[in-house]
């Protein structure tokens, strides 16, 4: 069994941006960097770097035509560029591509895979992805949100059809819900999809009752005590009657108090909690395979210190 917590990126996932100011930027990847070297937790994670995601494993989550017109947005771009037309194309109002989109895009997955894959042979206890773009907005068929495919998703379900596991749980705890994976899930009963978030807040989203996901919708200036009651209360009797074989975490961080992007009252203890809490549910049930994907988080400070927090502990540090 390995005991290493695996950190897998590419540098193609720098390379994706949306325009000056857009706060889901390749400086979010730098602070996490920056703060794993500052602190020395970068010497003791097992650094890989990721393979692009074959296109019949991004199929298990999402439309072929969706996953055609990311990628004919992203080569038209090449060509607009030449004759002097738009650097960037528009997906929704807040969400565009450039030409190193789809490449990026193919690496952020490609991450989630690599290291269901390392998890799953006993390589890794456990690992993080940071990545970008994020995931969890990402319908099956429909781009938003800064999310054009959704990583988590796409892993979870590739841990189902390809490693043959019978229940695998995804945990979203980004201030924002998890529309997309929702959608993606709602209704399989292998995977359980236990999520919180502000509400009312982006997306405007008709929450599904399906059997299968806890939805846990807070008011802005909920803290992080509240959260961890609800958790208590409502995630954990609900994990433990799953038993998944594997936990995959939609990671954002956009739910601490210094990130402006929402309104809710987390800090990095907070965030240490409530992965104490899937650790130790993943030893009982899952041979302690969790993969974790970065989501939101746009407080550069408070971004870098909240992964670091999540990251010591997955390792156990």
């Amino acid at each position: 069994m390995g005991q290493a917590t695996g950190y897998f990126t590419h540098k193609e996932c720098w390379r994706h941006e949306m325009g000056a100011g857009h706060p889901e930027c390749p400086a979010r990847l730098d602070a996490i960097e920056d703060r794993l070297r500052a602190t020395g937790l970068g010497d003791v994670l097992d650094r890989r770097e990721a393979t692009a995601a074959a296109l019949a494993d991004l199929e298990l989550a999402h439309g072929r035509m969706h996953l055609a017109a990311l990628r004919g947005l992203s080569d038209n771009l090449r060509d607009e560029i030449a004759a002097g037309g738009p650097t960037h194309a528009q997906v929704d109002p807040d969400t565009s591509i450039n030409v190193h989109s789809w490449d990026a895009i193919l690496m952020a997955a490609g991450a989630a895979i690599d290291a269901t894959d390392a998890v799953m042979a006993g390589e890794l206890a456990n690992a993080f992805c940071a990545v970008r773009p994020p995931g969890h907005h990402a319908t099956r068929n429909q781009a938003m949100g800064f999310c054009f495919v959704n990583n988590v998703a796409v892993a979870a379900k590739y841990a189902l059809e390809r490693h043959g596991l019978k229940r695998v749980a995804i945990v979203d705890f980004d201030v924002h819900h998890g529309n997309g994976t929702e959608d993606i899930v709602a209704g399989d009963e292998r995977i359980l999809m236990c999520s919180f978030y502000q509400h009312p807040f982006y997306p405007p989203w008709d929450h599904s009752s399906a059997p299968n996901l806890v939805n846990l919708p807070v008011p802005a200036y909920t803290r992080g005590m509240d959260i961890r009651e609800l958790v208590d209360m409502m995630w954990l009797p609900r994990l433990e009657a799953h038993k998944p074989q594997m936990i995959f975490i939609s990671a954002g961080f956009d739910g601490h108090r210094e990130d402006d992007m929402g309104q809710l009252g987390l800090v990095e203890s907070d965030y240490v909690w409530i992965t104490d809490r899937l650790v130790d549910i993943a030893r009982r049930h899952a041979k302690g395979r969790i993969v974790s994907c970065l989501e939101g988080g746009y407080d550069l400070s408070s971004l870098s210190r909240s992964v670091e927090a999540h990251i010591r502990a997955l390792a156990g540090l």
